[in-house]
This record gives C-alpha cells, structure tokens and sequence, in this order.
C-alpha cells in the first residue's frame, strides 16, 4: 500500500524497511548506556510512548522523505527497549528463575509476528496504511504512560533489585569472568545474526526450489516464529536447570547440521520441521544468554553490556543478510547454506573452548 501510495521502485521500498531497522540497530549502544544513568523506567516509558508517537508521525505523514524520517526516529526511540527489559524482569524474580522469567517474556514478542501483522492489515483494508498506523499508535501511547505508573507502584524497586540480585552481582566483573562473558556474547550474536540472514531467504529458497507460490513461501516464516510461543520459556526452564552455558552452546552447534539440512529436506513435513527446529534454537538460546550476561555483569553496567549485545545481534544480522544474498547469487542455495552451517559449528567449536568449565 505505502509502495503503490507513493509509487515507489523497490529501491526506495527497500529502504522503508531498512530506515527502521538500521536506526533501531544502532540505537541499542546509546540507549544502554543511557539507561544505566538515567534509569530503568524513564527509558522503557520513552521507548513505548516514543514508538507510539513516531507511528502517529508516519500515519500523517504527506510525502515519502516525511515517513523515512519518522520511521528513522520509531527505530532511535524503540532501542530503550531491550536493554532495560532483561534487567527489569530480572529484578523481580529470584535467581533461580531468571532463564524463565526471560524466556516467559520472549512469548510476547513471538505473539506480536502474528498478532500485530493481523490487525495492521485489517484496519489498512478499511483505512488505509495511515490508519494502520495512527490507530495502533494511540493504544501504545496510553499503554506507555500506564505501564510507567505501575512500575512507579512497585515497592522500593531499588531495594528489590539489591534484594534479588545480592552482592554478587553488584561488584563489577573480574578479568576471569570477563574472560567468559566476551565469547559467550560473540557466540551468541554470530549465531542470532546467521540465523536471521538464513530467515530472510527462506522464502526465496523454497519459490525457487520447489517452485512454491509466493504467498505460501512467505507463510512459511511463521512457523519459525511459532517456537517462540514455547521455546522460550522452555529455554530459559532448561538454562535454570542446567546451565546457561550447556543450553547455549548445544543450542549454537545444533544451528550449523540444521541449517545444512534445509538442503536435505523435501518441502512438507520435512521442512516444516526444519524450520521449527531453527524457531526452537533462537528462542531456547535467547533466554539462556539473557540470564547468563546479567549474570556476568554489574547492576551498574548490565543495559550498556545488554545494549551491545543487540546491537551486535541486530545490526550483525543486516551485514549477514547482504553477505548471504552475495553467496547465494555466486554459488546458490546449496553451498551457501553449508557454507552457514559450517560457521556455525566452527565459531561454536572456538568459543567453546574458553567457555569451557562455565556453567551459569
């Protein structure tokens, strides 16, 4: 609708999506940083009320610069987000539960794949894509200023947080446990970063292979992200019970065979399972590295440390992305995917061997 509004060459269609992406990549480092001095709360309300506003912004947006600007700030005023949940969630659990809490709360992501794609295209069919936009905007506005009272209502949150998290976690980390933190966020970013550029192709993949028609091919995403309704909070149940390092790195060596396979398996059942396997390793891995780095890192710095890592991961993810298409039109799906997978193992290999002995 947005392409056929503004009559638009794939080009510049391309950057609608990636005016958002690239800002909202990039923002992870300052907003981590910043949320570590200006607090948790005030930075979650800016990014829910400030995603809000932008979305209003593109729905009354008159010509194509207008709403790459504002669809530039959503991504700026989004990044708060993830790195001040983790820590929040982990301030209202016990130790023990934290793998669960964080994959608990990844269900919320998964359901928005469905939900939010659903409901935009329903209101866009009665009023356009502005009123997509403006419609879902003023809910999330009034959401943002609630959910910031609720959280002002919790009692003493800092006392909580030096409740649940003990001292432990409050002196800053040492060499030896730096030593395990650098490998295990690098492992954890290659493989989100791979995982996303190999998601971005499937659809194309399977047109191509098997000579699917379009719209299944893209339907076929949302088995992947159907894991995301369970696996997370298995993910986190396991790194609970057995360690967040165990789960991560048996999650990151199992990527590479998986990947491989999608060379394997015939359309059907077979890739339906390969594709809900590759849902059930990113979402079984996220808790489980959640839970381990603010676990590694002090209260002080643990959203500067969270807001590197997804910024490693997202903007990681949009360098992959490219990379891939590059293989893929040098040497096809085939060697490309193994090409994938063999990454995959060997980074798990290497980072592996300093994480040896690790288990939390």
């Amino acid at each position: 609708m947005i392409r056929s509004d503004f009559t638009l060459n794939y080009t510049q269609s391309g950057l609608v999506i990636s005016a958002f992406s690239l800002s909202y990549g990039i923002s992870q480092l300052p907003a981590g940083w910043l949320a570590d001095r200006i607090g948790h709360r005030i930075l979650i309300t800016i990014s829910i009320c400030g995603v809000a506003l932008a979305g209003l912004l593109i729905g009354l947006s008159q010509t194509y610069i207008m709403m790459i600007v504002f669809l530039a700030l959503m991504g700026v005023l989004g990044g708060g987000y993830h790195p001040v949940s983790p820590p929040l969630i982990s301030a209202s659990v016990q130790p023990k539960n934290q793998g669960w809490a964080q994959g608990l709360h990844l269900i919320g992501g998964s359901a928005s794949f469905f939900l939010a794609p659903l409901i935009a295209a329903a209101i866009a069919t009665a009023w356009g894509w502005r009123g997509a936009f403006i419609t879902l905007a003023v809910p999330v506005i009034v959401f943002g200023v609630v959910f910031y009272v609720l959280l002002g209502q919790l009692t003493d949150t800092k006392k909580a947080e030096h409740r649940v998290i003990g001292n432990h976690n409050q002196t800053p980390p040492t060499p030896s446990r730096l030593r395990h933190l650098v490998p295990f966020i690098i492992l954890s970013m290659f493989t989100a970063a791979t995982i996303f550029s190999i998601i971005s192709f499937i659809p194309l993949f399977v047109v191509d292979h098997f000579g699917v028609g379009k719209e299944a091919a893209a339907a076929l995403i949302a088995i992947i992200y159907s894991a995301g309704l369970w696996a997370g909070p298995l993910g986190g149940y396991l790194s609970d019970r057995l360690g967040r390092v165990p789960v991560t790195l048996v999650a990151c060596f199992i990527a590479g065979p998986v990947i491989y396979l999608l060379n394997l398996a015939p359309y059907g059942l077979g890739m339906g399972a390969v594709l809900l396997t590759i849902g059930m390793i990113s979402y079984i891995r996220e808790p489980a590295a959640l839970a381990y780095i603010i676990g590694r890192t002090s209260q002080r710095h643990r959203s500067t440390v969270l807001g590197i890592y997804y910024f490693g991961c997202i903007e990681g993810g949009g360098i992959m992305t490219p990379v891939m298409g590059f293989l893929i039109d040098q040497f096809g799906f085939y060697l490309s995917f193994t090409i994938a997978g063999a990454a995959l193992v060997v980074v798990a290999l290497v980072c592996s061997i300093w994480l040896w002995g690790s288990r939390d």
